[in-house]
């Protein structure tokens, strides 16, 4: 009876030590005497007890932030900068093999990267051309982690904190350079006018029955606009024409 126990006992603990269930994300490095024999999963997985040893891999998608780096720009600017790094396992052997600690490496290798080549940029590279920056740092990345069996898909630069008198002087800078297109905008608007001006003088002396047409509608307009009554000089010009067939009239009496 207690021969029954026991055996029963030993094959449960031969059962829990053989079976593995892997879910669908996971990896299961197998080592057998200290040799890899390869990757297994998703699902059961028969292990031989003693002999055979196995070291889970996750292939889901890892978000890492990279904490902020002090940072000096190819324009000696100090700046601190710090992103977020996308990565996953392809190859879990390599992953377990290749690196120590594929996690740490990675964090570290994003950390030394970031500082380069933001330093290799000038500040106005980081604030302007992100996007660049950000797929050299994932090009980097992905370049010295393919060893490790790590792939880096997304490399994204979040925060750039600028000292207190680069803020105050970019705020200058802005405000200046509104000025200038504010000033820019003026002088068009008053070229412009003065193009107007000239082409309606233009035509006024080309054709001086114009100003006459225009002088009766100022007087409209001040009719229909004020109730008072209004003084105004009469042009001679106006009149020219009627005082002309006066003195015809005249001559021919």
């Amino acid at each position: 009876m207690y021969g029954l126990i026991v055996l029963v006992v030993l094959l449960i603990l031969f059962l829990s030590s053989a079976l593995k269930v892997l879910k669908e994300y996971e990896r299961g490095v197998i080592f057998r005497l200290g040799r890899v024999i390869g990757a297994k999963g998703p699902g059961l997985i028969i292990l031989i007890p003693v002999i055979d040893r196995m070291q889970k891999v996750s292939l889901r998608l890892i978000t890492m932030d990279v904490a902020p780096q002090d940072v000096i720009t190819r324009d000696n600017v100090s700046v601190k900068v710090n992103a977020v790094v996308y990565f996953r396992v392809v190859d879990p052997v390599k992953a377990v093999v290749s690196v120590e600690n594929y996690l740490f490496a990675t964090s570290q290798l994003a950390q030394t990267t970031l500082r380069s080549v933001c330093g290799q940029a000038e500040l106005d590279e980081l604030l302007s051309e992100r996007e660049k920056i950000n797929a050299h740092l994932q090009e980097i990345l992905d370049k010295h982690t393919d060893p490790w069996g790590v792939k880096v898909t997304v490399v994204e630069l979040k925060h750039i904190d600028l000292p207190q008198e680069m803020q105050r002087a970019m705020a200058r800078q802005a405000e200046a350079e509104r000025e200038r297109r504010a000033k820019i905008i003026s002088a068009e608007g008053e070229y412009q006018a003065a193009e107007k001006l000239a082409e309606a003088a233009r035509i006024i002396s080309e054709q001086p029955i114009a100003l006459q047409l225009r002088y009766l509608q100022t007087l409209r307009e001040i009719a229909t606009e004020n109730n008072s009554t209004t003084l105004f000089p009469i042009p001679i010009e106006i009149i020219k024409p009627f005082l002309t067939s006066l003195d015809k009239s005249e001559s021919e009496d």
